[in-house]
């Protein structure tokens, strides 16, 4: 039998892994999918959080604190507690029969920052049931976890206008 959920990767130093899978977990539950998004590294109030009122089949949970892990800033045990935690959520959830999709949002630059091994992160991917489409976003994918995908989608920063303007991020459009 042909294995129909696949292992999907969006990585790279662009904009819009996160907004990528957002629209995929957007088309799944317009489609009667239900959907298991893990946001990991955040903490903050970003309008992705109310697309469970808008769609009840999305479910979507964060794990971090409120403070960016910028370059230079090193790891809290919170941190490492936190991702652990979101790591046990998402496995959860994309063993539990309960979800079409599960997305780890910017699991890629845990494992980046050693909050969780890369090994792990593969488990999870090898333990995927057949039914379950697995997406995992941020920059830094590692390349045994590009090795091990299905479909690998590297966003790549052309121009940005944080860099000419130094903006902050936008409601609705950037959080």
């Amino acid at each position: 039998m042909k294995r129909e959920g696949r292992l999907q990767i969006y990585t790279g130093n662009g904009k819009g892994k996160t907004t990528a899978m957002l629209g995929l977990a957007v088309r799944a539950a317009c489609s009667g999918m239900r959907v298991y998004i893990g946001q990991f590294l955040k903490g903050r109030d970003y309008s992705e959080l109310l697309i469970s009122e808008r769609f009840p089949e999305i479910t979507i949970e964060q794990f971090g604190t409120p403070d960016f892990l910028l370059p230079g800033r090193k790891p809290s045990p919170e941190d490492t507690r936190l991702a652990q935690k979101g790591l046990a959520a998402i496995t959860g959830a994309m063993l539990s029969g309960d979800y079409d999709l599960v997305a780890g949002d910017e699991i890629c630059v845990s494992v980046h920052l050693g909050l969780l091994s890369e090994e792990l992160v593969l488990e999870l991917a090898s333990a995927r049931p057949d039914s379950v489409e697995l997406v995992l976003t941020g920059r830094y994918a590692s390349r045994r976890m590009i090795e091990a995908a299905d479909l690998v989608t590297e966003m790549l920063e052309v121009k940005h206008y944080y860099n000419v303007e130094k903006l902050q991020a936008r409601r609705g459009i950037e959080n």
